[in-house]
């Protein structure tokens, strides 16, 4: 018989499982089985162009390069910029301030 100590802690490990699972999806994920650039190697080559923190990130059909762009917001002290990361060939497409009207 489940206790109610015992039912609470399988909740709250359920909760965290399901958190944790959602944070590993990004916006456009769906898009990712035609990519040749994972999105762990777009984050390393994001940063190397523009080190800080990464607040945002997507993978998106967009103009420019291939078509298909991983996008990150980084936030380095007071500033966020925004660095484009093709998504067939991992070069840099973008690497500026983000703007006053953010995605």
């Amino acid at each position: 018989m489940i206790t109610l100590r015992k039912y609470a802690m399988l909740l709250m490990g359920f909760a965290m499982t399901v958190t944790t699972v959602n944070a590993l999806a990004y916006t456009g994920q769906k898009l990712s089985g035609t990519a040749k650039v994972t999105m762990e190697q777009a984050r390393v080559i994001a940063l190397k162009a523009h080190p800080g923190k990464i607040t945002d990130e997507e993978l998106e059909q967009e103009k420019g390069g291939s078509g298909l762009r991983y996008s990150f917001d980084i936030r380095k002290g007071k500033v966020t910029q925004e660095v484009g990361v093709d998504a067939q060939t991992g070069d840099v497409l973008e690497n500026a301030p983000e703007g006053k009207h953010p995605d």
